[in-house]
């Protein structure tokens, strides 16, 4: 009769036939016929007899009616050896099926019992068999649920646990957690994206509000209401500016950071002011209403909706709305005929504010056509056109020229009900100049000024065409200016608040709020140039999602667009820049016709089909 081993190799157990013992290891014969050398240190017991090929079948039968729990018990504190516990287990020697299914069990039960040899173990302690079985019941209770989820996520039905988590799940999921486990593996199995299954559930409210929602867990976990607090106090004894100053803004502009005013002085000189709202009279560092400015660092602009960096109350107390003196502070400055700069002069004052332009109705009597027939119809008309002539020079000045060949449209985004107008107007239009050069010309005048002056301050300077913030005054090549310092817009962004109070304290002759290499100073810029980004970022994502509505909106199956290079193009009628895999070589700004297909809001993402070289069509605005 053969002589058999039942020996351990890889963590599991095997049965073969003695072919030949070598004393440290044995050729053996597994019951399939393979052969193999086996050391013997890994031998567990011998036996003899044959049917091999049912031992271990049999053996995992026995193994599997042995209670593992009363062999806990039985077995006491102490290490102890198989053999005897087999022994006592079945009350006298045991045969070789008997000692294979209790080493079997042994083995297959590594929560009861810990290994400590070969053939050798001992009995978890009480407290630590409680813990491992109470997560073993936990991780059944869990894989329980998770195939609920799925199953139900499998069938479009969102799991009542699953609402008030939605937007972690969408936007910032815990990968380790049950709720995620299920959704991941009931996209994989649907084939969708967690947003496209939501939706598919009627668990998104609207594809415009995904995005927003994402944008606001992100940026706006607290949500984007102000705490309670009192407006800020506006000074009372400032000067009034014998000047009536007017504003230029887009019909949806609420926050007005800035207005001009132009008076004929005695000697036939003009004084052009550039008067900017002046919050940082009211609002001191380190104070509540700073805090909350801090705290978003920028207004948050998107179409049809803004989310603004001050809380109303003090964008009331400040903005330069019409038939108020809010607190400004102005830059004069002194223009001759010739239109050189003879002088600038900071003041800080309340300024006289007539009248709140909007593009919309200025660009329709104040345009290039009425500028060249000297036949400006506007109770501004003068003032208008004297800002015109000195832009112009500043543009010159710069070295700018001073009309583009082909301005690019720029479109405004107005959401009312649902629906959107795209409205494009183009770009470098006389009130555009006029805006721009003057901003320019105070930003550049104010940081030259702090530059000169040694204070702190956060200028945007470029070199080599990168454009970036810095404590340090440098050149801006982009704009031909040799310090800037934005300014202009305190109420919009927190750089220009910090900017302004130093202007102030210069002004004044007070100790600046910010000194040199203030941890403070370098500390705002960083978050604003971090906040700023992601704000133009989403800005960006939004337009092209009402860019996206808009085609879906006017029913838009065929459109015109411009080559740009290779397979990109961008639509005529709104700011749409497409990828168009199916178009030929074609040289850049050339025009050709696409078909739209497969829109996606969720994806932000559509299909362009090359049609025809040449539009058919107008492009409509």
């Amino acid at each position: 009769m053969s002589q058999n081993v039942f020996y351990e190799e890889e963590g599991s157990f095997k049965v073969g036939s003695v072919l030949a013992d070598n004393e440290t290891s044995l050729q053996v014969e597994a019951p399939h016929g393979k052969r193999s050398k086996v050391k013997a240190g890994n031998v567990l017991f011998r036996f003899d007899g044959g049917g091999l090929a049912e031992f271990m079948g049999e053996a995992q039968k026995l193994a599997a009616g042995i209670d593992v729990d009363f062999l806990w018990q039985c077995c006491g504190e102490a290490e102890f050896a198989f053999e005897a516990l087999a022994k006592e287990y079945f009350g006298r020697a045991p045969a070789s099926l008997e000692s294979a299914a209790l080493l079997i069990r042994l083995h297959g039960a590594p929560m009861y019992f810990y290994k400590k040899g070969r053939g050798r173990y001992k009995a978890a302690p009480a407290d630590a068999l409680k813990a491992a079985l109470a997560s073993v019941e936990r991780k059944r209770r869990e894989a329980e649920q998770r195939a609920s989820y799925v199953a139900q996520l499998a069938a479009f039905r969102l799991p009542p646990e699953f609402a008030p988590l939605r937007g972690r799940l969408l936007y910032a999921p815990e990968k380790a957690s049950p709720e995620w486990k299920a959704l991941e593996e009931a996209c994989e199995k649907l084939k969708l994206t967690p947003a496209k299954l939501f939706e598919r559930c009627g668990a998104l409210p609207s594809s415009h509000d995904y995005h927003l929602e994402r944008f606001l867990f992100e940026h706006f976990p607290h949500g984007t209401g102000f705490p309670e607090l009192a407006p800020p106090a506006v000074p009372a004894d400032l000067p009034v500016a014998a000047v009536e100053a007017f504003s230029i803004d887009d019909v949806t502009t609420t926050e007005i950071d800035d207005a001009f005013s132009v008076t004929r002085l005695a000697n036939g000189n003009l004084s052009i002011g550039i008067h900017i709202a002046a919050p940082a009279l009211g609002m001191q560092p380190g104070s509540a209403i700073d805090a909350c400015a801090r705290a978003r660092l920028s207004t948050v602009y998107f179409p049809g909706r803004k989310i603004t960096m001050l809380p109303e109350s003090a964008i009331a107390a400040f903005t330069l709305a019409e038939g108020r003196q809010p607190p400004a502070l102005s830059l004069y400055v002194e223009v001759a005929p010739d239109l050189a700069v003879v002088s600038n002069a900071t003041r800080v004052e309340r300024v006289p504010v007539s009248g709140n332009l909007r593009h919309y109705a200025l660009e329709e009597v104040f345009n290039e056509e009425t500028l060249a027939a000297g036949k400006i119809e506007h109770r501004y008309a003068g003032e208008l056109a004297s800002l015109w002539r000195f832009a112009s020079r500043l543009g010159q000045m710069r070295r700018q020229q001073e009309t583009e060949l082909e301005p690019r449209p720029e479109y405004s985004f107005y959401v009312e009900d649902e629906r959107v107008r795209i409205v494009r107007r183009r770009r470098g239009t006389p009130i555009d100049r006029i805006v721009s050069e003057l901003m320019i010309f105070v930003n550049g005048a104010w940081g030259r000024e702090l530059a000169q002056s040694g204070a702190a301050a956060i200028y945007r300077v470029q070199s080599g065409g990168k454009v970036r913030m810095s404590t340090v005054p440098a050149g801006h090549e982009g704009l031909g200016v040799e310090s800037y310092a934005w300014a202009s817009s305190p109420l919009r962004r927190y750089t220009d608040l910090v900017n302004q109070r130093q202007i102030l304290a210069l002004a004044r002759g007070d100790a600046p709020a910010y000194a040199p290499g203030s941890e403070a100073l370098l500390v705002a810029m960083r978050d604003f140039e971090a906040a700023y980004e992601a704000y133009g970022e989403f800005q960006r994502a939004m337009e092209r999602y009402w860019c996206l509505r808009w085609l879906i909106q006017e029913d838009r199956q065929r459109v015109t667009a411009a080559v740009i290079r290779d397979n990109l193009a961008r639509l005529d009628a709104a700011p749409l820049v497409v990828r168009v895999p199916s178009m030929p070589p074609l040289g850049a700004g050339a025009p050709v016709e696409l078909a739209v297909s497969e829109i996606d809001l969720l994806e932000l993402t559509l299909r362009c089909e090359f049609r025809r070289p040449e539009p058919t069509t107008a492009a409509a605005g």
